[in-house]
C-alpha cells in the first residue's frame, strides 16, 4: 500500500475538515490540535491539513506513505543512488504518530518526504522552526555517496 500525501496550510481547520470531508465524501482519520489528515481509497490520498501555518492554500509539503521501514530504506538508497541529497529520520514523533521518513528537496525547494507510520502518538511538535512537518528532529543532510544510518 501506498499513497501520495498532500499536506496543505488551512486557516481555519474545522472549515477545512468540513470542505474536504465533502470532496472526498470521507471522514477525517485524525484530528487533533491545529492538525487534522484524511486517509482517501479513492483516489489514493493522504490528505493533512495543518492550521495557522504558512499562507492559507498554500503546500506545506508532500509525500508518499509507503507500508514499511523497509520500503523507506528501499526509496532512500534509490535517491542517494540517483544523487539526491537526503534526510532520514528514524522513529521520530511528527504529526500526531511515530514514523521513519527519508526527505528530498524538489528544485524549487518542495519538500517530499517517503514515510511509514509506525504507530499513534497523542503528543507532537509537527512543525520545526522554519514551518516544514516534523523539523525538529532532522538529522543532518547527508551527501549522495554516504550510505544513511540503519540502512542497508
Amino acid at each position: 500500500m501506498s499513497r501520495v500525501q498532500l499536506a496543505l496550510n488551512v486557516s481555519d481547520l474545522d472549515e477545512a475538515i468540513t470542505f474536504y470531508s465533502r470532496l472526498f465524501q470521507a471522514s477525517p482519520a485524525k484530528v487533533r490540535p491545529g492538525y487534522a489528515n484524511f486517509a482517501v481509497d479513492e483516489p489514493p490520498l493522504k490528505l493533512v491539513l495543518i492550521e495557522g501555518v504558512g499562507e492559507p492554500g498554500s503546500v506545506n509539503h508532500l509525500g508518499v506513505e509507503v507500508a514499511s521501514t523497509e520500503d523507506v530504506a528501499a526509496a532512500t538508497s534509490t535517491f542517494i543512488g540517483a544523487g539526491l541529497q537526503t534526510e532520514v529520520e528514524e522513529g521520530t514523533t511528527c504529526c500526531y504518530a511515530v514514523q521513519d521518513k527519508v526527505w528530498v528537496d524538489g528544485p524549487d525547494g518542495a519538500r517530499w518526504e517517503i514515510y511509514t507510520v509506525l504507530a499513534d502518538a497523542e503528543d507532537s511538535e509537527y512543525l520545526g522552526g522554519d514551518q516544514r512537518c516534523c523539523t525538529s528532529a532532522l538529522v543532518e543532510p547527508m551527501a549522495a555517496s554516504a550510505p544513511p544510518s540503519g540502512c542497508c
